[in-house]
């Protein structure tokens, strides 16, 4: 079982003050489809600067009255668990959520694999390999860009992709990575 997850911040350094979840979007997938998502905007506790507002399209006052990421981390935890973390560059987000997870005094430890890593191995020859550029390659649309939502969703089609492209070794072992 995997879990595709994708998160918008309020920063882009998982350590940094200002460095928060500010939209989560968590996708269960068998390995054929996605079968469960949670979805949620996260209050940041911190200022969303007009950067990120204009990048994302959240703003302070949507993520004023959504949860507390401490209000959602059980949710994301048991979600999670006994899953592969699959983002596009899982270090991003993962390190986010484990920095979160760190904050709460809980280890959070998930194998992980990089969509962009296993794209350029299943899938060579591409110019670039960010998420809006394979989407474009590849014919996946994204109904909300730089939304946690939008980018999982094209991102589970971009999985869908190369489950359909592996060779004979298990997908798991030809990206993954222990965090």
């Amino acid at each position: 079982m995997y879990a595709i997850i994708d998160i918008e911040t309020c920063g882009g350094k998982f350590n940094a003050v200002n460095g928060r979840i500010t939209d989560i979007c968590i996708l269960i997938h068998n390995g054929f489809e996605v079968v469960e998502k949670y979805s949620t905007l996260v209050n940041p506790e911190c200022y969303i600067s007009s950067f990120y507002t204009q990048l994302t399209g959240i703003t302070n006052e949507m993520a004023s009255d959504a949860p507390k990421f401490y209000e959602i981390a059980k949710k994301i935890w048991e979600i999670t668990e006994n899953k592969v973390f699959v983002a596009h560059n899982v270090s991003f987000d993962y390190n986010f959520i484990k920095n979160e997870f760190a904050a709460l005094g809980a280890n959070y430890e998930r194998d992980t694999l990089c969509t962009v890593k296993l794209s350029r191995k299943l899938l060579p020859g591409y110019g670039s390999y960010s998420l809006g550029n394979l989407c474009g390659d590849l014919s996946i649309k994204n109904h909300a860009r730089h939304r946690a939502e939008g980018d999982a969703v094209a991102t589970a089609e971009l999985f869908n992709i190369l489950l359909a492209k592996q060779n004979k070794m298990p997908l798991f072992q030809q990206a993954n990575t222990r965090k």
